[in-house]
């Protein structure tokens, strides 16, 4: 008996740690997006990418990712789990970017930039 109640409580363990660990992994709402937008300003050039994913459990139609100053981007429908990786346009001010979808998501988020360090490319 004394042996089961052992087994039973690593299990529960376990499960607890799985859990925990998958959290960014495991869909948690029906509909749910994550934006990361990031900007490098080098001294000749500034290269940007926004990262877009579909975090939730059913599909996103109509995904669009509006750059600010008129700048769309239509990207379709992001099945669950899909990742895509976009440019925004060169000439684009890269303030912000908002990403919506039919079924009423709405993320704007900041570009966020690295820290420059001393000695490093850019910096």
């Amino acid at each position: 008996m004394l042996i089961g109640l052992g087994v039973g409580v690593i299990a529960v363990l376990g499960l607890v740690v799985g859990l925990s660990l998958s959290k960014g992994s495991i869909a948690s709402q029906e509909y749910e997006i994550f934006v990361d937008p990031f900007k490098d300003e080098q001294d000749l050039f500034v290269m940007a990418r926004v990262t877009i994913q579909n975090t939730g459990n059913s599909p996103l139609t109509n995904v669009r990712a509006n750059f600010g100053g008129g700048d769309i981007q239509e990207l379709g429908t992001l099945k669950p789990g899909q990742k895509i990786i976009i440019s925004p346009p060169p000439e684009n001010d890269m303030e912000f970017v908002m990403v919506t979808s039919d079924e009423g998501v709405f993320v704007s988020k900041a570009y966020r930039t690295p820290i420059k360090m001393p000695g490093m490319m850019g910096s």
